[in-house]
């Protein structure tokens, strides 16, 4: 079962990440009219909301585009940080949407960060219990009531940061659009593909919460779903 489960999300994930792809390569075709660029972007949108303590950067790589919270800066892969069309626009505002998600302190991303140290630690203790399990690790005198509950607890804590993340993800886009739309930095039409872009990489983010919600109702039944 949890076979079919992996098998299942990896190949909706593989069609959601290669549409993404495809859709991203498609409206980079596309030149803005306002041929702006998207670092460009990033630092017109930046300052719209006063925010004056984070830079823009770019980073190596393909689809490498994020908001590091820790050092205030917006990372924009070249394509993105270079580009001057909708997808450019669309990845850099959404980018900056998390900047000004830190700067006025949205009660989601606080919260996703406040996770993130518990979930690696959930991860790692998951995957010694795993591997512990797989050489032999009941013998150690663990009963599989406690296994079962360090499992699903752990998957339990690393599906909530997956749920977490969804109103993070949706909520940047939002705050994306509305502010490209606003500021007339794209077009009707150029708007359709930022939108659209949006919409397929934040499906990235569906996909591994039903995964993780999945693996996460797996477990359970296989641990305390046959009890009288």
């Amino acid at each position: 079962m949890i076979i079919l489960i992996v098998v299942v999300f990896a190949v909706l994930g593989f069609i959601v990440s290669n549409r993404l792809k495809s859709k991203f390569k498609k409206y980079s075709q596309t030149s803005l009219k306002a041929n702006l660029s998207g670092k460009e972007i990033a630092e017109l949108m930046l300052a719209d909301n006063n925010i004056r303590d984070v830079q823009v950067l770019s980073v190596e790589g393909q689809l490498t585009d994020h908001y590091n919270p820790m050092n205030k800066t917006v990372n924009l892969s070249p394509d993105v940080y270079y580009g001057r069309n909708a997808a450019a626009a669309a990845v850099a505002a959404h980018e900056c949407g998390h900047a000004i998600q830190h700067a006025t302190a949205y009660s989601w991303l606080k919260m996703r960060s406040a996770m993130v140290p518990i979930q690696n630690a959930s991860s790692k203790i998951l995957n010694v219990v795993l591997i512990a399990s797989l050489f032999g690790g009941f013998a150690l005198g663990f009963s599989t009531d406690l296994i079962g509950a360090i499992i699903v607890g752990a998957y339990g804590i690393m599906t909530l940061f997956t749920l977490v993340t969804l109103p993070v993800e949706f909520d940047a886009s939002a705050r994306a659009l509305a502010w490209v739309d606003s500021r007339n930095v794209v077009t009707r039409e150029e708007y359709a593909m930022s939108k659209d872009a949006l919409k397929w990489a934040a499906m990235t983010y569906v996909v591994a919460a039903l995964a993780a919600l999945a693996t996460l109702a797996y477990y359970i039944m296989i641990f305390f779903g046959n009890r009288d």
